[in-house]
């Protein structure tokens, strides 16, 4: 019996603008075909993949273009790991108001942290020794 790993990485860096998030979003999308992950997985990721990186581009680098978005796609053949860095001062994700609470409910805002947490399997923030902070999402295959 052989049994065959493959573990597939792929590390990109997209400057602090708006049009990074669908850069990002358009290099998961390729990254996920190539690896054949089901359309309804590759949805979701989506999903979570735009909205940490919005996160980062505009609330961790507050749109400063001398700042970078590091993008980081690992594949294994149980796991789908993304990992967003950004350079901005990091936050607490827990003082983030529930949006699904009476008085947030009409918000148009701060929905994405709960959207990433529903998407993905494994969601988590950790503050960067070199700097900005990096939330690392998991999908489970």
């Amino acid at each position: 019996m052989t049994l065959e790993a493959t573990l597939v990485t792929t590390e990109l860096k997209f400057p602090s603008r708006i049009e990074a998030v669908g850069e990002a979003a358009a290099a998961v999308s390729e990254f996920m075909n190539r690896l054949g992950i089901a359309e309804d997985v590759a949805f979701g990721v989506d999903m979570a993949v735009r909205e940490a990186v919005t996160n980062a581009v505009i609330h961790g680098n507050k749109l400063d273009d001398a700042k970078t978005v590091e993008l980081k796609l690992r594949n294994t053949p149980a796991v789908f790991e993304i990992t967003v860095h950004d350079q901005g001062a990091g936050f607490n994700p827990n003082d983030i108001p529930d949006p699904t609470r009476d008085e947030n409910i009409l918000k148009t805002s701060g929905r994405g942290i709960f959207f990433m947490r529903n998407f993905m399997d494994e969601v988590d923030w950790a503050a960067d020794p070199r700097g900005g902070t990096k939330v690392r999402m998991i999908k489970k295959l």
